[in-house]
């Protein structure tokens, strides 16, 4: 469909035409955003499945996240040499190839690659809806589109935590994966009629096979050697040799796309200061927000006995502020300088970080959902400035590439925070074991009641007496495990406070004006 054609359907159908293929882009989207954060609250169901733990259960969100930064940067060139329509159908047919696996996985490993066939449709899926708004839209007319977008946009993070629940609790974890497939499959149908085609006749732009092949190299290094660094050993000839091969790998890709024609990302966006601050807040951002999406249904899951619909319903308040918290974040990265917003949302961030770092086995359910909601009301002034302020720092000539670049560092934050994350509750949960366990020798009065009170109460459920005493120290050993659990979740939230107030740093970058 060229151009001229687009212009003739638009003029045909007029309003109706536009927001009929705004709402197939989206409701695209809105599919691949529900599968990023609802297997969260499936995650303890799954690692019970198949007898995984925490550090290839994480697997899970980070191979998602992984493959959509990998392919966000594919977008624009898949749109430019097949169009829209061809770039949709092609990143649905995977999105539902990826369901079916994690859907019917045999295996963790079959799971795994699954959710990354899932990712990798989502980043090429999602640039669409902006794409498509500003192609079809005219200018007085985009922002009321956007602000359809972003409500859609928010809703799927929203609500699919808690329709999660509600599956796992009644159909069993593999239901989780099968409820985005069938929007996906009205979308398609819309697609089919709506979506516009190739607008360019000209010959295609070269792909930069070199620089993608590198990329993807730099990230799977990176994530191999960050997801088994703690059962390996840090020191490890494996883990050292993946991590130097993804520094190794990173560098050939900022050099090779320094010199190549035609780059997935220029590294000369980066001299200008004010992106380079937005684009280090971004990855802090990605980091927060997918990381703490990843540790809250597992803490109140596995410390408070929450069921996987109770969990995704404390995260659902946070989901719906949202609603009201980016229009006025909107309106203010008009009206201030970006740094302002940006610095009072990662502040705010970082205060409900803090607090969660407090959060304990009998913390009620609204103290949790209130706290978690101080903190998305942070993450969500921050969005709108930290864009804007990327943009602004840039020239003309950069911005579609500056566009590209901020996204992909929010996407490599979700997964670099993800990993971490995973990486420093495990760590911390094992050190407070090791130094709680030989506190609990027998010989403290508090260990003593403890034993003696257990035995009381096994022997009231008929536990014969010879058994009572080996039965009670079993529950020792596991009220200890929990105790180390839960201060190693109070530790990864300290992590994620501090990652926010660092981030005030960059973010200050962002107060220089663009350059002529």
């Amino acid at each position: 469909m060229s151009e001229r054609t687009l212009e003739s359907l638009g003029a045909r159908f007029g309003p109706s035409y536009r927001w009929l293929v705004t709402t197939t882009a989206i409701i695209g989207t809105l599919s691949t955003i529900l599968a990023s954060t609802i297997v969260n609250v499936a995650l303890p169901d799954i690692m019970g499945a198949f007898g995984i733990g925490q550090d290839h259960a994480q697997l899970l969100s980070t191979g998602f996240l992984a493959a959509v930064t990998g392919t966000m940067l594919l977008n624009a060139w898949f749109t430019e040499s097949f169009g829209h329509r061809a770039t949709y159908l092609g990143a649905v047919a995977l999105f539902l190839a990826g369901s079916a696996l994690c859907g019917f996985a045999p295996n963790e490993a079959v799971l795994i690659l699954g959710r990354i066939l899932q990712g990798a449709s989502a980043g090429m899926m999602q640039p669409l809806g902006t794409q498509i708004i500003f192609l079809v839209f005219p200018p007085e007319k985009r922002g009321s589109a956007m602000g359809l977008a972003a409500v859609g946009i928010v809703l799927a993070p929203a609500l699919g935590p808690t329709l999660g629940g509600v599956l796992v609790d009644n159909y069993g974890w593999r239901s989780v994966f099968i409820l985005s497939v069938p929007p996906t499959l009205l979308g398609t149908a819309l697609a089919v009629v709506f979506m516009p085609d190739r607008a360019e006749s000209g010959p295609r732009r070269r792909f930069d096979l070199p620089g993608f092949l590198l990329l993807i190299a730099a990230l799977l290094a990176l994530f191999t050697g960050l997801s088994t660094g703690q059962r390996e050993g840090w020191g490890s000839e494996p883990v050292v040799g993946a991590l130097a091969a993804a520094a190794l790998a990173i560098t050939g890709f900022l050099l090779w796309e320094l010199f190549t024609p035609a780059p997935l990302l220029n590294p000369r966006i980066f001299a200008h200061r004010g992106f380079a601050g937005a684009f280090a807040v971004a990855i802090v951002y990605g980091a927060c927000i997918f990381g703490t999406t990843y540790l809250l249904p597992l803490f109140v899951q596995t410390v408070q006995g929450y069921t996987a619909t109770r969990a995704g319903l404390v995260l659902m308040p946070a989901g719906l502020i949202m609603l009201v918290v980016f229009p006025v974040a909107g309106r203010l990265a008009d009206a201030l300088p970006p740094w302002q917003p940006v610095a009072f949302g990662l502040v705010l961030f970082a205060l409900s970080s803090w607090l969660l770092r407090g959060v304990h086995t009998d913390t009620p359910f609204w103290s949790m959902a209130l706290m978690i909601l101080l903190g998305r009301v942070g993450l969500g002034f921050t969005m709108p400035s930290m864009n804007a302020g990327a943009l602004r720092a840039l020239p003309p000539r950069f911005l579609g590439q500056g566009a590209g670049g901020i996204n992909f560092a929010r996407q490599f934050g979700g997964a670099l925070g993800v990993n971490l994350l995973a990486v420093a509750l495990e760590r911390h949960t094992e050190l407070h074991a090791q130094s709680l366990t030989p506190s609990q020798d027998g010989g403290g009065a508090g260990t003593l009641e403890f034993i003696r009170q257990s035995q009381a109460l096994l022997a009231q459920d008929g536990v014969p007496e010879t058994e009572t005493l080996a039965g009670a120290y079993e529950l020792l050993s596991r009220a200890v495990a929990a105790q180390a659990s839960m201060l190693g979740f109070r530790d990864s939230f300290l992590w994620v406070a501090l990652a926010c107030l660092a981030a005030v740093l960059p973010a200050l970058a962002t107060r220089r004006k663009r350059p002529a």
